[in-house]
């Protein structure tokens, strides 16, 4: 049964930072590409992060490009999300990826706020 499940999301200061996990089971991990969504009250999910199968490659939305950092480790099967400099308008539900069945996993909440 193919599973994603996100941890370490929380609330924290405006310039604060955190960092996202994600852990997969069900695939053989290392074989696929991850991505990370995620979805502001009152708006649509959206892309804001993906990295290759070997880590070599990333890529990134402009308004997380130069905050945010995605990684992963092959060996635990999990990708990470590391946000720095966080803004109000980072206030979200983070969502992991999967490219393998393509689906998401239920999220974990990220609140931005003095």
């Amino acid at each position: 049964q193919v599973q994603v499940v996100e941890s370490g999301g929380g609330s924290v200061q405006p310039g604060g930072s955190l960092r996202l996990s994600c852990t997969a089971s069900g695939f053989t991990f290392s074989n696929y590409g991850m991505k990370w969504y995620r979805q502001a009250p009152g708006k649509e999910r959206e892309w804001i992060a993906s990295i290759s199968s070997s880590g070599r490659t990333t890529n990134y939305d402009n308004s997380v490009k130069g905050r945010f950092t995605i990684s992963r480790d092959n060996l635990k099967n999990t990708v990470y999300l590391q946000m720095d400099n966080l803004e109000p308008e980072d206030t979200a539900i983070y969502y992991c990826y999967e490219t393998y069945t393509g689906d998401w996993g239920k999220g974990t909440q990220v609140t931005v706020s003095s």
